[in-house]
């Protein structure tokens, strides 16, 4: 079936601008403290791996850069 509409094509309930804004910014909020954990996990794994920290020098290196990633982003 082929459906012709002569009205606009935004026909809904309006935009609920402020939710959007608030969808918007968690967004950029997760991305931005995923990305860092990331890095921060293959930064530890390096330590621990290729730097001869072992496990437990990894774990160190990641809460430490942890630490300092939350507290330079926040």
């Amino acid at each position: 079936m082929d459906h012709h509409h002569a009205g606009p094509v935004e026909t809904g309930a309006p935009m609920d601008y402020r939710e959007h804004e608030k969808t918007y910014d968690l967004f950029l909020a997760g991305a931005k403290w995923g990305t860092m954990m990331c890095v921060v996990l293959l930064i530890a794994m390096l330590a621990g791996f290729y730097a001869g920290g072992g496990l437990l020098g990894g774990i160190l290196v990641f809460f430490i850069l942890n630490a300092a990633g939350f507290y330079l982003l926040s």
